[in-house]
């Protein structure tokens, strides 16, 4: 993709800002919206953000910061996944403890919200614990959201365990939205106020972006990201009321305001510096766009895939029909569709022509589209994989990367030992079998140095791929969509 954000640039704001807000207090509640590392929305809508440049703002930050992590209890019994990686809540705790540490930086505690004894997030709970890491449960705050009083109290936010922290810096982070990061962080003001310490609150948010136009398409496309929690970017009113300056923020934000306002004022027993939400957030990501229309096109493209990603997971049962039909609306509000992405139309013509097999189109850079089709050796996804790498490593069509003994072998270890009905190679068999091809095979090698050139690429599916199909592709960097369909009436297979 075209290079539209500067990631060092932004880095370098954020880290300024956040110390502004930390040197102005004895410690900083900061709570992290968005994906703390691996946030391949931002990724995607903004070519050139790092996605895991938050983390590395953290790490620099890191003799100044410690992490609590929170994950709600009723997220963790429903197993909601995490979309862009395909697991469950619980599991991407683990995953993010695990990158944390890898990092060098200090994690707190995992904090579950509103718990009330779920048997998951008990036993998840258990597990953390017997792997030596710290746990909270917080449950609902009494009160919430109306009586104030009662919330600013011990039977309110003073009912819940107060979180010991050493640094300066508190982030409050979590594997998704609704996770109870602010309620944490409002907890933890109350306990600190209460030990007579001078404990302030901040909300590091990526989206929507105050500073771009309220219908800018990167602003849409978040509102496509979200649009099973019916998220709206709307003007912050009270910004614009106390400094005459027209900002964007989200309708959840701005709602809750007046209330925030309320409690954070009862909680430090003083009027709070912040006149609107913009004011609470600290988010300079418009200040690093150095190519609006860059940044526009790659915003369009994540409005039409999440339109696609809606429909699908309707589909499969995991998404509500008030969402998908939120999703085209979005993308019809924008004037787009889905012939705005040209890899739709080359891969349902190809299926057609094939009598409706599947197919999978690949859009590489220099705009010359590869297709592969589904056949009884491999999936759609491994033959157009196997097709864009001969064609960037300029190999003929009829030279075979892989000998025909091979697969076949693999094939029947597949379903002679393993006793696997689905016997077609999915990517990541080819892909394992091509890096082995390779040690011997000159051709396999110069076809295996180009899946690198494969990141960041665009792709269509004329069917819902199988798991390891898309886990493969979502480790290759290419962004697919798929049309709303499975590739066959098997229910089990099919998912």
């Amino acid at each position: 993709m075209k290079k539209g954000f500067d990631s060092k640039q932004y880095l370098d704001e954020q880290s300024r800002y956040i110390l502004e807000r930390v040197n102005a207090h004895d410690k900083l509640y900061l709570e992290f919206g968005g994906k703390l590392i691996g946030d391949f929305h931002a990724m995607r809508v903004l070519p050139g953000f790092d996605p895991d440049g938050k983390v590395k703002l953290l790490y620099h930050l890191r003799e100044k910061a410690e992490i609590i992590i929170c994950v709600y209890a009723g997220d963790i019994e429903q197993n909601k996944v995490r979309s862009d990686f395909g697991i469950t809540y619980d599991r991407d705790v683990l995953r993010l403890i695990d990158d944390l540490r890898y990092w060098d930086l200090s994690i707190n505690s995992v904090v579950i919200t509103r718990y009330t004894g779920q048997p998951s997030a008990t036993q998840f709970k258990n597990k953390l614990e017997r792997r030596g890491i710290k746990v909270y449960t917080h449950g609902y705050t009494q009160g919430y959201p109306l009586d104030v009083d009662t919330i600013v109290s011990d039977a309110g936010y003073g009912k819940n365990d107060y979180i010991e922290t050493t640094k300066p810096l508190v982030v409050v982070t979590a594997p998704g939205p609704n996770s109870g990061k602010l309620a944490t962080c409002l907890n933890q003001l109350y306990h600190e106020v209460k030990r007579g310490k001078k404990a302030g609150y901040a909300k590091f948010e990526t989206f929507p972006i105050w500073n771009l136009p309220l219908k800018h398409p990167v602003n849409v496309a978040y509102e496509s990201a979200t649009a099973d929690l019916e998220d709206v970017n709307m003007i912050d009113t009270f910004h614009l009321e106390k400094y005459n300056q027209t900002t964007v923020n989200y309708n959840r934000d701005i709602e809750a305001f007046p209330l925030l306002r309320r409690i954070l004022t009862k909680i430090n027993g003083s009027d709070i510096p912040y006149y609107s939400p913009t004011d609470m957030g600290v988010n300079r990501a418009g200040f690093a766009i150095v190519d609006d229309e860059a940044v526009q096109d790659a915003a369009k493209q994540e409005i039409i895939r999440r339109y696609f990603a809606l429909q699908c997971d309707y589909k499969k049962g995991i998404g509500s029909l008030s969402a998908a039909q939120r999703g085209k609306y979005i993308m019809d509000d924008m004037g787009l569709s889905p012939k705005n992405r040209p890899v739709v139309s080359v891969a349902n013509q190809k299926s057609q022509s094939y009598d409706n097999i599947p197919v999978v189109a690949i859009e590489l850079a220099d705009g010359t589209i590869i297709t592969g089709k589904h056949s009884s050796l491999m999936s759609a996804a491994a033959a157009c994989v196997l097709n864009c790498v001969k064609y960037l490593a300029n190999i003929s069509d009829d030279i075979h990367l892989l000998p025909p003994v091979i697969l076949e072998s693999i094939n029947q270890l597949k379903h002679d030992v393993l006793t696997k009905k689905q016997s077609s190679l999915d990517c990541k068999e080819i892909l394992m079998a091509l890096s082995i091809s390779a040690v011997t095979n000159p051709a396999a090698d110069a076809a295996w140095k180009q899946l690198v050139q494969l990141r960041d690429l665009q792709a269509h599916s004329t069917v819902i791929l199988q798991q390891s199909d898309e886990n493969t592709f979502r480790q290759l960097g290419i962004m697919i969509t798929s049309e709303p369909e499975f590739a066959s009436d098997s229910l089990f297979y099919g998912n």
